[in-house]
């Protein structure tokens, strides 16, 4: 198993070696950067609630910390394309009499190299990496906490071959027939308290599922000059155990409006549905204001 995963890594760097080599031809001056468009952008936010004791209309003492570090890096030319995205969340939030607790906690990484076949279509092939920074926890009603996830426990690595669908600059939608994917739970303590290990066996760290298909769409809209809608939807298919309960199904979206410059208000919701985590839906929402720097050469 771990050769198989070596030998796979190694195989899309080696992939990717050969692009950084195409695109350093001798026809492309080593400082042009006409071939590629890139965006980032990072906030931050804060927000405090303090009560006397004696105030009458109720509250409680709390603290709350979000930031958001997102950017996009693509190259094009002619028909060949390198499409990278980064976006990395993480917030806390302290009442008094409990816990710290997380807001947010995502990390998520996505390479896809592509060729065009026609105005709209291209073929790709792609890597994408999910996982959390800290540990998660459900908390006890006696003060206690129990450890239900942490950094690469679980983690996800899926590779993903197929045909892109991209009819504007805002909208994309990959169909990958071929989308192998590693569920990695590098804690052999997790199981104790999940006992689906998400879908990893008992005594093992990584879950191969070699056949399996991947549907992966998304959309970074301007809705208005200060208003921006940016969703993912994720759609995961094992052939070996196809079924409609048994179908993955992830919707990731973020809103963003801008009420100056550098202060604006982020709205961000996650719906999951995967039976290896929980046979129900899933779901988790934040609403923040704070500082917003952003910074692109979009042409």
């Amino acid at each position: 198993m771990k050769k198989s995963l070596l030998v796979f890594t190694l195989t899309f760097f080696s992939f990717g070696l050969l692009m950084a080599q195409e695109i350093t031809q001798e026809d492309i001056s080593p400082l042009d950067t006409t071939y590629w468009e890139s965006s980032f952008s990072a906030g931050l936010n804060f927000n405090q609630a303090g009560f006397s004791s004696n105030w009458k209309a109720g509250g409680v003492n709390s603290v709350a910390f979000g930031s958001i570090v997102a950017g996009k890096a693509s190259y094009r030319k002619e028909k060949l394309s390198w499409d990278n995205e980064l976006e990395l969340l993480f917030g806390i939030v302290r009442n008094e009499g409990e816990q710290t607790r997380k807001s947010n906690d995502r990390i998520f990484l996505d390479s896809k190299l592509g060729y065009q076949l026609s105005e709209k279509w291209s073929s790709y092939f792609s890597m994408n990496y999910l996982t959390q920074f800290a540990a998660g926890y459900n908390f006890n009603d006696d003060g206690s906490r129990t450890l239900i996830s942490k950094f690469m426990a679980p983690g996800f690595l899926t590779s993903s071959l197929g045909f892109e669908f991209k009819p504007s600059n805002t909208f994309f939608l990959r169909i990958g027939p071929f989308s192998p994917r590693f569920t990695f739970v590098t804690d052999p303590e997790i199981i104790n308290n999940v006992p689906s290990n998400y879908g990893v066996l008992a005594g093992d760290q990584v879950r191969v599922e070699w056949l399996a298909m991947q549907v992966f769409a998304g959309l970074d809209k301007d809705l208005s000059e200060n208003l921006n809608l940016k969703s993912r939807y994720t759609m995961y298919a094992n052939y070996q155990t196809l079924s409609l309960e048994n179908i993955d199904h992830r919707l990731d979206l973020t809103i963003t409006a801008k009420i100056t410059n550098i202060i604006s208000v982020t709205l961000t919701g996650i719906g999951l549905y995967d039976i290896d985590q929980d046979p129900g839906v899933q779901y988790s929402q934040a609403l923040a204001l704070g500082i917003l720097y952003k910074v692109d050469n979009k042409k």
